[in-house]
């Protein structure tokens, strides 16, 4: 019997079918899923009891997971962090999002990208629920991944590998993304890929952590607040020292249009990326980064006096100071 938390995929209902000799019919969505994702599939393990989630040695020196600020610990959700293969995910039960999703990256045990599809899961630990496909039906959102797949590709086995590929789709593990902020291989995407080749090629270990800030102004679609703002925090360990750098990207404007859905449009393009101070990422957000704030050698280019508003806008990924 299907697992009522874990609902067939239109694959299985296809397999079932051949097997019985008999006719099946599908939805405009399953079809598009089956066109999108193709027969495989990644492994998931429905017994959440095996993960480990995030490992807070992986770099050597200690690196804690994220505080949240005193005021905001009320609208954790129930159980707290959940831990997956090789990253944690802390769940705001107001929004419905995760405040952040931190991941270990080894650069030195990865695998070749994989090309097998997966469906999304709803993770059954949060007994309030989270924003599912609902939300991302018929429009321009992508499920955007906070920890990506390509990140998670690691381990000392392909199926330790997969296993972790596997539990970033998780809706816990994603937000709402205008499609043309979330594929840009210009801004966040093309940042994302830069900062993994560098892991990888200089078979790096890292921390990696991602999320969204919620601002009681974002924009309402289909009930849902929809965060206008994204960050990524990203600590790498080099020898014996540890360096942090952190990164801001806004998609504003893109969000203007979606079914009535309405916001102060910035006055400069779609959407925008910024390197910062790991400091500015803690005040927008009300995440404590603990020793990370010390281990950030990044000063903007106007000195140590404009570390007040300490973005500076990547206007190419060779601006990135790591």
């Amino acid at each position: 019997m299907t697992d009522p938390r874990y609902p067939e995929s239109p694959w299985d209902r296809v397999r079932a079918a051949i097997a019985a000799d008999a006719p099946a019919t599908f939805t405009y969505e399953e079809l598009r899923e089956l066109a999108e994702f193709g027969p495989a599939q990644l492994p998931f393990d429905p017994d959440y009891a095996n993960r480990e989630g995030f490992d807070e040695t992986f770099l050597g020196a200690r690196v804690p997971l994220p505080a949240l600020s005193a005021d905001r610990a009320g609208d954790i959700a129930a159980p707290g962090v959940l831990r997956y293969h090789h990253f944690s995910v802390l769940m705001s039960r107001e929004r419905r999002f995760a405040f952040y999703a931190a991941a270990n990256v080894d650069g030195r045990r990865r695998f070749e990208q994989d090309r097998a599809g997966d469906r999304w899961l709803v993770d059954s630990r949060l007994p309030d629920g989270q924003v599912d496909n609902t939300l991302y039906r018929d429009n321009d959102l992508d499920r955007g991944h906070l920890n990506r797949r390509a990140d998670m590709l690691w381990g000392d086995s392909l199926e330790e590998a997969l296993a972790s590929v596997a539990d970033t789709f998780h809706y816990t593990n994603c937000v709402p993304q205008h499609a043309r902020f979330n594929q840009s291989p210009i801004t966040w995407h093309g940042l994302e890929d830069y900062l993994l080749s560098k892991i990888a090629d200089g078979r790096l270990r890292a921390n990696v952590c991602t999320g969204p800030v919620f601002a009681t102004d974002d924009p309402v679609y289909r009930g849902i607040r929809l965060p206008r703002t994204f960050w990524k925090v990203v600590a790498v360990g080099v020898e014996d020292r540890v360096h942090a750098t952190a990164y801001l990207l806004e998609q504003t404007r893109l969000l203007v249009g979606l079914e009535g859905t309405t916001a102060d449009e910035p006055p400069l393009g779609a959407y925008r990326t910024y390197q910062t101070a790991v400091t500015a990422v803690e005040a927008a957000t009300g995440l404590d980064f603990g020793p990370l704030r010390q281990l950030d050698p990044y000063v903007p280019p106007g000195g140590e006096e404009s570390m007040t508003d300490p973005r500076v806008e990547l206007k190419s990924l060779g601006d990135i100071v790591l």
